[in-house]
């Protein structure tokens, strides 16, 4: 199985996957456990390139179609 990283969170009682994925059983893990203020830094990052993007690609941006893109 090759290598893929997982969102996950602590309960308090047992680490549980964001989202469903299969995991073989006796699989071998690598688990990081991240300070709260870098997983807030990730999504002011996120805010921040959605702003960003919304400035590039306004209402002022022209449509592009398939009839503009070269061979």
């Amino acid at each position: 199985m090759p290598s893929v990283s997982l969102k996950a969170h602590y309960d308090g009682e047992r680490i549980i996957l964001d989202e469903p994925f299969e995991i073989p059983p006796n699989s071998p893990l690598m688990v990081t456990v991240l300070p709260t203020t870098e997983a807030e830094m990730g999504e002011d990052w996120i805010l921040a390139a959605r702003k960003a993007l919304s400035g590039a690609y306004g209402p002022e941006e022209p449509e592009y179609g398939a009839e503009d893109l070269r061979p």
